[in-house]
């Protein structure tokens, strides 16, 4: 079952893993840093357009963001750069 909380912590932990700050993340995915803070709070979610975006830019899974799996690179291997 999807967790907001999980969400949140999830896409924090990829974010800071990268070591990027939130304006980072908010200029890959066309959001601003407000727009992140709120999603790294638990306070909202945002659109699966913007989700694959995030998996993209951190080379992670849907399914692992979204708390379905805990394998944060499971399926990633049919990307390509060609496919980015």
């Amino acid at each position: 079952m999807f967790s907001k909380q999980l969400f949140a912590q999830r896409v924090m932990e990829a974010r800071k893993l990268n070591c990027e700050t939130q304006n980072d993340l908010g200029a890959a995915i066309g959001v601003g840093r407000n727009a992140i803070s709120e999603i790294e709070c638990g306070r909202k979610t945002t659109t699966a357009e913007k989700i694959n975006l995030i998996c993209r830019h951190y080379h992670i899974s849907a399914d692992y963001l979204l708390g379905l799996s805990d394998d944060p690179k499971g399926g990633c291997e049919r990307w390509t750069e060609e496919g980015q």
